[in-house]
């Protein structure tokens, strides 16, 4: 044992030694109305430390635990943020307000939710991480130990220095995992475990319900080919984008596997694959710390939330510490980091992706008691994102590494699961020829084009004018990239980065989830390519409808430009959709081959803007920034900071909302590229079959 580790050890001693005794502690302070909710919140959250501890000692000393064991514990670990639980838990800002008053609820309630992290930092032997959020809820129970009650700027601070001070140790941290393969605790369960024992499963710490054991017994139950075939499917995917982008593989050593709990027979075989090609997993969780966090993102593997209406009213919790100190501080952790770490970072090869989908529909409530971050926090935030990004692409070179992204249905899409599955499968291996050639077609009218118009059909109020690059050189050049299943599978859109200036109109959506949260009646105004005002229908009060767009669509920004365009070809994966009424369960990355979309926020060549990009035809695509991006050549640093919004997210119309899109040509005239909802155009006939099937 070495000093560090006996340190932490006596630490880790003394501090379950002080849990112990708060059981049978009385609070000191003169009696208040909620004294007695103090008492109960300080003895559970006290007993939930305990409890993960003993968790930590019982999976340290048997490997032989039995299922029935182990899905218990995984239950007493997230039974208390559990959908029927979590109304009257302190983990519910709303519930902590009602017991611990106005002036300690919100910040009791963060603090629970943060020390809930510790069940990750157990399960993966993480102790300074254990010991140091245990102290945290110590030094905030010690101030409830005197004589009169805290004041809560107390408990603020004593919050902020626990972030500032081990910036060092949870920022470092998380950065070094991105791009190294030294945490081995997740590829190891995946390599090393029998995975047709579903003990496995719980050996991640994570919630584990239906969709993962249910996933992982059907993967169990498909033949070694087929396993293969789809993990192949996806790995060629990541090699093709290299090809594609003409970037050179050979220096990289490093992938970045992300993907959810219960697909590890498919990853495994993944693995292999990337080995040959020289590439060795990394594989980390998403963060657990709300010192990482963005919203209710999960950037890492992780499994389906045991509450995401938990995740969402925890979701700008950082609003407690997050101030100017505290950001610089953080940004000069993460640039230490990727110092120290160069040679990883330069051998980073990128993420590859497997997303699932199917999960029923998320509409959040409001809690009124949620943090929130203040309108200086939120321009904070954006200001952090943009130098966060910079001080990665200077380490990373977006224009040298590349991705991939597959996705697959969960067991909560329905009965109809194993059908479901095997025609995502389908989908995700649609013919590359076939639809190279009738993109090209409809790239072939829109380079003709001065703009495009999208008009909406019936109550879709879509009525929107997207300005296209001038081409130089049409024999040469191109605007539209002609995407196949490489980086982004399944097969099947046309995109461009459209010219912001005369850019205009109005775009609607009847549904849509973005960022697994669904709006309702979406509505974004633009003027000169830049949203100008946008509205929704989730909620009855217009202010908070407002809010929610600009929180979970916009990321805080006043504005974003349109940064795609794109019209979705896979007619397939449509009618599959219909076909089991699962089109508002498909993630973005299907359904944006489901018709044409809008992208509000950089554009897809961010940070690579200058690298030089080419068709299967042999033209080079040009139209891959705007006036935006461009900003990024000034010399006036002021400006050069408008030029990225660190955000992307493709908003899809259906093809059933759609009356038209027009190639509108210099001298006017209109070429139907879709009338109807039906594709019109020559060449194009092959991608109105799949309709006959819906009648």
């Amino acid at each position: 044992m070495n000093y560090l580790d006996q340190d932490i050890c006596e630490r880790i001693e003394l501090a379950i030694g002080r849990l112990n005794e708060i059981d049978s502690e009385e609070l000191k302070f003169a009696d208040c109305e909620y004294k007695e909710g103090l008492k109960e919140y300080f003895d559970q959250v006290s007993e939930f430390i305990l409890y993960v501890y003993d968790v930590y000692n019982i999976i340290n000393t048997s490997n032989e635990l039995p299922l029935e064991y182990l899905k218990r514990i995984n239950k007493e670990l997230y039974k208390d943020i559990m959908p029927n639980n979590y109304r009257e838990s302190f983990a519910n800002p709303d519930y902590a307000t009602v017991k611990l008053g106005k002036k300690y609820g919100s910040l009791l309630s963060f603090l629970y939710a943060e020390t809930r992290s510790i069940i990750a930092y157990i399960y993966e032997e993480k102790l300074l991480n254990f010991i140091a959020t245990v102290e945290l809820f110590l030094e905030v129970y010690s101030m409830f130990t005197d004589t009169e009650a805290p004041n809560e700027k107390y408990i603020k601070e004593a919050i902020y220095y626990h972030m500032y001070d081990y910036a060092d140790v949870f920022v470092a941290e998380r950065t070094y995992e991105t791009i190294s393969p030294d945490n081995t605790f997740a590829a190891d369960i995946i390599m090393k475990s029998d995975l047709s024992d579903l003990r496995y499963l719980y050996a991640y710490g994570e919630y584990i319900g239906d969709n993962e054991i249910k996933t992982a017994t059907y993967l169990n139950g498909l033949d070694e080919a087929r396993v293969k075939a789809m993990a192949k499917t996806y790995v060629e995917g990541f090699i093709k984008g290299f090809e594609t982008m003409r970037i050179d593989l050979s220096p990289k050593k490093t992938v970045n596997i992300r993907y959810s709990i219960g697909q590890e027979r498919m990853v495994r075989y993944a693995i292999e694959m990337f080995r040959e090609y020289g590439l060795l997993p990394i594989v980390c969780r998403y963060a657990v710390s709300r010192i990482n966090r963005k919203l209710t993102t999960r950037v890492g593997y992780t499994a389906t939330p045991a509450n995401k209406q938990y995740d969402y009213d925890h979701r700008m919790d950082e609003a407690i510490f997050f101030d100017k100190g505290f950001v610089e501080r953080k940004l000069e952790v993460i640039k230490e980091t990727y110092t120290k770490n160069k040679e990883l970072a330069l051998e980073y090869a990128g993420p590859a992706v497997i997303e699932v989908f199917g999960e029923n529909p998320f509409k959040p409530s409001i809690c009124e008691n949620a943090l929130k971050l203040s309108e200086k926090q939120q321009a904070l935030s954006v200001e952090y994102s943009s130098k966060s990004a910079e001080i990665s692409n200077t380490f990373i070179p977006r224009d040298k590494y590349s991705f991939t992204i597959i996705a697959y249905p969960i067991p909560e899409i329905g009965d109809n699961f194993e059908e479901i599955y095997d025609e995502i499968v389908k989908v995700n291996t649609l013919d590359n020829e076939l639809y190279r050639n009738i993109q090209q077609s409809i790239i072939d009218e829109l380079d003709k084009a001065e703009y495009v118009q999208v008009l909406g059909k019936e109550n879709n109020k879509t009525d929107i004018k997207v300005m296209l690059h001038k081409l130089g050189a049409p024999d040469q050049e191109t605007n539209f990239e002609n995407c196949l299943a490489d980086v982004n599978i399944p097969v099947g859109e046309v995109f461009t980065s459209p010219v912001l200036t005369g850019t205009e109109g109005i775009l609607n959506v009847s549904q849509v989830y973005l960022n697994e949260l669904k709006y309702t009646d979406l509505v974004l105004t633009f003027k000169d390519g830049k949203i100008v005002d946008y509205s929704c229908k989730n909620f009855e009060n217009e202010t908070e409808n407002k809010s929610f767009i600009k929180e979970n669509l916009m990321f805080n920004h006043d504005t974003l430009p349109v940064g795609e365009f794109a019209i979705g070809t896979n007619t397939t994966a449509y009618v599959m959709a219909h076909k089991y009424d699962i089109i508002y369960k498909l993630p973005i990355l299907i359904v944006e081959k489901m018709g044409p979309h809008f992208a509000v926020g950089d554009t897809c060549y961010s940070y690579s803007e200058d690298s030089k990009l080419y068709n299967p035809d042999g033209k080079e695509i040009i139209a891959k920034e705007n006036e935006c991006s461009v900003l990024r050549k000034s010399e006036d640093l002021e400006e050069k900071k408008k030029a990225y919004f660190n955000c992307h997210t493709d908003i899809t119309i259906p093809y059933e909302e759609i009356e038209a899109i027009y190639s509108v040509h210099s001298d006017g005239e209109k070429v139907a590229i879709i009338r109807d909802g039906r594709f019109c155009l020559e060449g194009t006939e092959e991608l109105n079959k799949p309709f006959e099937d819906i009648g």
